[in-house]
């Protein structure tokens, strides 16, 4: 995950050439705050010209839609207490992916915990760690609601991940494709992340640090043969 916030466009390019030569399968351009649509474009622009992996919008606002990625996943922030980030700029962004004509991928948004920048922004009611019933009904009704994707979030820069055992629970009655991020920056979480039941981890903090290639490249193989 790579925050248009955090980086230049020169910046980016070169942390997703990193990225993909450590053993990435997409990147996801991104984040909460995003606010600068001419920063994400070059953002994504440059990243699109440096690699060959999929480049995938995260938006956290309309602000956050660019025709030159190749998708977008298109989520609702489900425990969100404001109806704004559950339909409200899904609908106002929706003509502009569809002008676009970036494939869209519906995802139900869940957030944990109240220390991060997405529970704050996102205005969530964030999922207690420990309550993993909570997750699940949650889960099932964006299974119901036709969410193909559900992402559960700890929060950028969380020094807590979403518990394995809440992963389980969950995968145990979401059928979809089970994405987990938020604190994930070391080999042995990243592998009991993936046993849990995650099909995809998003890695985001640990791509600021000038000597995160090697880590990313452990996290991935520790993935793919653990």
């Amino acid at each position: 995950m790579i925050d248009p916030e955090d980086f230049t466009a020169s910046e980016a390019a070169t942390v997703a050439t990193a990225s993909q030569r450590a053993g990435v399968s997409a990147i996801l351009v991104g984040g909460s705050t995003v606010a600068d649509q001419r920063q994400l474009d070059s953002v994504v622009t440059r990243i699109k010209k440096s690699v060959r992996c999929p480049v995938i919008l995260f938006p956290g606002n309309i602000t956050g839609v660019s025709h030159y990625a190749d998708a977008i996943l298109f989520s609702s922030l489900l425990n969100s207490t404001n109806p704004y980030f559950i339909i409200g700029a899904q609908a106002l962004g929706a003509l502009k992916v569809y002008k676009s004509q970036l494939e869209s991928i519906p995802m139900g948004y869940l957030v944990f915990g109240s220390a991060s920048s997405t529970s704050f922004v996102g205005q969530a009611n964030g999922i207690p760690f420990d309550k993993p019933s909570l997750a699940v009904m949650y889960s099932l009704a964006a299974q119901y609601l036709g969410m193909r994707t559900l992402y559960l979030e700890a929060g950028s820069g969380s020094s807590e991940t979403v518990p394995p055992e809440t992963i389980k629970t969950v995968r145990k009655h979401y059928s979809g494709l089970l994405i987990v991020g938020g604190g994930i920056t070391s080999q042995d979480r990243a592998k009991e992340i993936s046993r849990a039941g995650a099909d995809m981890i998003v890695v985001g903090n640990l791509l600021k640090k000038d000597d995160f290639e090697p880590i990313l490249t452990g996290i991935i193989e520790s993935i793919r043969h653990g």
